[in-house]
């Protein structure tokens, strides 16, 4: 269930992405990071289903969060999905700390959060030698045996067994520190092994990593795994398989399955977290934020989309976290009305937001300049 024993390369990479994550938390104002991670949220779910052939387009996810959904069966179905998943993220985002994760009932609640919010055309699966269509049931283990490419899960009847043992080998209040920062990435191919879903076992095992990641201080909203997972997805794929297999004589471990394949997909997990830490700290740095910031405005200000004095105002909600509305004329050095006309353009585009008609205005991210802000976080 984990390595052992903990290799050198693997702890000198949990102790880098332990150092890489703190670095990155304390990178932004706690409003400004509310809005981070709402777009990151967006982007993991994307990439998510991205790895499960389901191609949604972000301005298609944003529009599902405004619940402006599309007319075409197909698209309107992915964009329910995708509203699904950021639902869920949420809820996991907005939890405490006490939680058992790693139990059955936690996975069944993953699973039956994010179905149960799915269209029923989604709620089908395929038997792809027989052509039967089976129903997929929220919140329920699989009932059947399966294949999956060249891995035959385990029997249906060895489904509660397996995940008890999965539960005994990664709870977090039961493994030190080095252990529980190995066990984010191990616990992250065995489940996919045991299977125990008849769809959206990917889903669920990557909203369970992201709340893995969370509960032991590394994870946050701020970045995803999943991003990573699917520009690689090749490798990801080759990486599961090779922890699929089954030990390879007496010097890979002592279980069924390789050690050693497993000590590589935890090599590559923790590398993948790592590079897309390192790849959302060198964007969300507030300097260089604020420079491509200021290019957009300033093209928007030429092209007579926005009025002058709107960058001051993105400036401070980024270096301050949020304002009050009065201080517009101040920050514009405008008089009331034209500040207020500055003011109202920035919430009218969304560029700035608000709880309120008259609370405090923080910074917003929509997506139609979200490739200028924060570039590469989708595919061209």
């Amino acid at each position: 269930m984990l390595p052992s024993p903990l290799t050198g390369e693997l702890q000198d990479l949990a102790l880098e992405l332990t150092d890489q994550a703190a670095r990155l938390a304390g990178t932004l104002h706690t409003d400004v990071a509310r809005a981070v991670g709402n777009l990151v949220r967006s982007m993991n779910c994307y990439y998510s289903n991205l790895i499960e052939g389901h191609d949604t387009h972000p301005r298609d996810i944003d529009r599902a969060l405004k619940e402006d959904y599309s007319t075409e069966p197909r698209k309107r179905d992915l964009q329910l999905e995708a509203r699904a998943h950021i639902r869920l993220q949420q809820l996991i985002d907005s939890s405490g700390t006490e939680e058992n994760i790693v139990s059955a009932p936690y996975i069944l609640w993953l699973h039956k959060e994010f179905h149960e919010h799915l269209p029923d055309d989604l709620l089908w699966v395929e038997n792809p030698d027989t052509g039967e269509k089976v129903n997929v049931t929220p919140g329920k283990f699989r009932d059947r045996d399966v294949i999956v490419g060249r891995l035959i899960p385990i029997e249906t009847t060895l489904i509660g067994r397996f995940l008890q043992r999965f539960e005994d080998a990664y709870r977090i209040d039961r493994l030190g520190r080095m252990e529980r920062l190995i066990g984010a990435a191990a616990s992250h191919h065995r489940l996919l092994w045991i299977h125990p879903f008849l769809d959206g076992n990917g889903r669920v095992t990557r909203l369970l990593s992201h709340a893995y990641l969370k509960q032991i201080g590394l994870g946050s909203s701020l970045w995803s795994v999943a991003r990573g997972l699917a520009r690689n997805v090749e490798a990801y794929k080759s990486a599961l398989s090779a922890a699929d297999s089954p030990r390879q004589g007496d010097l890979d471990g002592r279980g069924n399955l390789s050690e050693r394949g497993l000590t590589n997909f935890c090599l590559f997990f923790l590398r993948t977290c790592i590079d897309q830490v390192n790849y959302m700290e060198s964007l969300i740095r507030p300097a260089e934020l604020l420079n491509r910031m200021e290019v957009y405005i300033q093209e928007e200000i030429n092209a007579k989309r926005l009025p002058q004095g709107a960058f001051p105002l993105l400036r401070e909600a980024v270096l301050a976290g949020s304002f009050e509305r009065g201080k517009a004329k101040e920050l514009t050095g405008y008089k009331d009305r034209q500040a207020r006309i500055v003011l109202k353009t920035l919430l009218d585009k969304e560029l700035l937001t608000s709880t309120t008609e008259r609370g405090r205005v923080s910074i917003g991210f929509p997506q139609p300049i979200v490739d200028r802000l924060f570039p590469g976080l989708y595919p061209t």
